[in-house]
């Protein structure tokens, strides 16, 4: 298998920062499935309203979620998981929280923010777009009316799913809305603090909810597109942040309210075998409630593609193991289980996450050693003692389409929303009000094969969101330590007031000083 230099295949920094200077043209800039772009647009072909809406999947898709660069910055600020990523500033940003000087410099902090804030740029395009395309829809067709809003509630839920995650990294940040497709505006723009950030995102939602599709996402017109669950969910997110570790919080009430909506609908349910839940099995299943799609349509060779046309950034090969034994299943071992995971697992005898979770890398790591997957796999030690590699990121085999060499994990799906988040939210929510929350939790227990429990505490719920979410990629274990107020105790090296954010990019407060402080 032919490995890869991640830093030499992203985009060079500096056209990554141009992309917040000169702002997004029209959504044919980025055809579907690599059609080849038209001329002119012809906004009266309503057929056609889709289209903007589609560039924005891709822009996401490709723009971060899926990124290895963006994942070990969010995932590594756990205890749970070791980056071995080989960057000193990795070392200093989430083993010793710094947020100084040198770390402002680091060119993944940069692309982070402009790869996000580009896709926020892409949202608010394909806004301009459809409003062109809504100016052609007469006052009596409700049916196109209906469609224009719901793609624009499409749209929106991910320009504000993308600030969700900005504000988690950054802190204080700037709010774009579709002022921002001039290019002028964005040297001017200040920062929002992040408590109205989430306020924002929770009032987004809003408009969402009611103009989005009442369906499971796999039931989606276009499958696996966002619906009201999915904006139902990322409210109860915000709230849940904005509640923070405060019992009396009213956003505790969002956060039921939201939750209890999802529940209710019974259109979810946990997928049965959690270990097949990150593998082919598990894609698209009655769990998901946000997923990234990707495909490679059954070819051996070519690309894989996004559900809107973009050639994707692997999410899955950095963390393959670093294998001897060769292809498929060998790549850089990046975003490693700790020991500190692994001991948590197995204290807790929680061993359907542990086989899930946490893979070997032969015996103890050691060079001239094997271990075999429950799937038959044969894994090398490594002469970097890499004990382990990331079991959500394994994909069998088996499972691969024949022949798929090229790009490990090829036509698996990236997990961001899931039913089971819900149903712990829920918990948390009720404990938190002095209700019992035994029934949804002990639900996503006995998935795994764990015992039920009995007048659950939030330390108890705590930790099950640690063990259910453990070597994921979307920060929520060290998320959860900041808002429950537990970081200073747990990270070494945490200091309350200064390490719960990354440090703005010094790149982006030379080219805007009101970033700056």
């Amino acid at each position: 298998m032919k490995h890869i230099n991640y830093k030499n295949r992203i985009y060079k920094v500096a056209m990554l920062a141009s992309v917040l200077l000169t702002g997004c043209s029209d959504f044919l800039d980025n055809p579907l499935e690599n059609q080849t772009p038209s001329v002119s647009i012809d906004y009266t072909d309503l057929n056609r309203m889709y289209q903007p809406v589609s560039g924005v999947y891709s822009s996401v898709s490709k723009g971060g979620f899926a990124s290895w660069v963006h994942t070990f910055l969010k995932t590594s600020q756990s205890v749970d998981i070791d980056p071995r990523t080989g960057y000193s500033e990795v070392n200093e940003l989430v083993h010793n929280y710094k947020s100084g000087a040198a770390i402002k410099g680091f060119w993944a902090l940069d692309d982070l923010w402009s790869r996000y804030y580009g896709s926020v740029l892409a949202c608010n395009s394909a806004l301009v777009e459809l409003d062109k395309f809504g100016a052609n829809i007469g006052d009596g067709d409700q049916a196109n009316k209906q469609l224009l809003a719901r793609y624009q509630a499409e749209v929106r839920f991910f320009r504000a799913l993308l600030h969700y995650y900005i504000a988690r990294s950054f802190g204080n940040v700037p709010v774009l809305g579709v002022e921002s497709v001039d290019p002028a505006y964005l040297g001017t723009v200040g920062k929002t603090p992040v408590a109205d950030v989430r306020q924002h995102v929770i009032s987004e939602m809003d408009f969402c909810i009611a103009n989005l599709e009442d369906a499971r996402p796999n039931q989606a017109t276009h499958q696996g597109g966002v619906t009201k669950y999915t904006a139902l969910l990322l409210k109860a997110k915000a709230a849940m942040d904005l509640a923070g570790n405060d019992n009396g919080s009213p956003h505790w009430n969002t956060v039921l309210e939201a939750t209890d909506q999802i529940i209710n609908s019974n259109r979810f349910s946990l997928f049965e075998d959690y270990y097949q839940l990150w593998k082919k099995p598990g894609k698209m299943c009655d769990e998901a409630i946000l997923e990234l799609q990707y495909s490679d349509f059954g070819n051996p060779t070519g690309d894989v593609v996004t559900s809107g046309g973009q050639v994707w950034d692997n999410l899955f090969l950095f963390q393959a193991p670093q294998n001897t034994y060769g292809a498929p299943i060998n790549g850089d071992g990046w975003l490693i289980p700790s020991d500190e995971a692994a001991r948590f697992l197995s204290g807790r005898k929680d061993n359907v996450r542990m086989k899930t979770a946490i893979q070997h890398c032969g015996i103890e790591g050691r060079p001239g050693t094997f271990s075999v997957t429950p799937d038959g796999d044969t894994i090398s030690g490594n002469t970097a003692g890499k004990k382990y590699f990331n079991g959500k990121a394994y994909f069998p085999k088996s499972q691969m389409t024949p022949g798929r060499v090229d790009w490990y994990g090829a036509n698996n799906n990236v997990r961001v929303f899931r039913y089971a988040e819900v149903l712990l939210m829920n918990a948390e929510a009720k404990i938190r009000k002095g209700q019992n929350g035994d029934a949804p939790l002990n639900l996503v227990r006995k998935r795994v094969g764990l015992a039920p429990l009995v007048n659950a505490t939030i330390p108890q719920l705590m930790d099950e969101r640690r063990a259910e979410f453990i070597c994921e990629w979307w920060g929520e274990r060290f998320n959860d330590l900041v808002r429950t107020d537990q970081a200073a105790t747990v990270l070494s090296g945490f200091v309350k007031g200064e390490s719960e954010f990354f440090p703005i990019p010094q790149a982006q407060e030379d080219r805007n000083i009101n970033l700056r402080n």
